[in-house]
């Protein structure tokens, strides 16, 4: 599986970015799908993930009502809308598949098994 990550970018504080990860494979819907990110001098965090139809998903507390992750199955494409955006969301931000649950949506880096890049979100203060 390969995935690509782009739409980060720099914003102002309270903006909002949309993420993108399209992934390679014709069983992308299959997968658990998730976002992490690593600010500078910080370890990878577990952001949201969602789980193989899109029904059901999970957030980390410092997202929740902010952040929205979806995915497109016919485009193999996973989405992280962020919005009301704030300083302490500046970090690389990284989408990863969970090939190995059919039904757990983990939250720890170990539960994911491919990754992507990486893409760069700065918000300005």
């Amino acid at each position: 599986v390969q995935l690509q990550a782009s739409g980060g970018g720099l914003v102002q504080a309270g903006g909002s970015l949309r993420l993108t990860c399209a992934a390679s494979g014709r069983t992308f819907n299959s997968y658990i799908m998730g976002w992490f990110r690593q600010a500078p001098g910080k370890e990878r965090e577990f952001v949201a993930a969602i789980n193989r139809n899109g029904v059901n998903t999970k957030y980390d507390d410092s997202v929740k009502g902010r952040f929205t992750i979806s995915r497109d199955n016919a485009k193999n494409t996973v989405y992280l809308q962020m919005n009301s955006l704030k300083a302490e969301d500046t970090a690389v931000y990284y989408c990863a598949v969970n090939s190995g649950s059919y039904y757990y949506i983990g939250t720890s880096e170990g539960s994911y098994d491919y990754w992507g890049q990486g893409t760069q979100v700065t918000v300005s203060s």
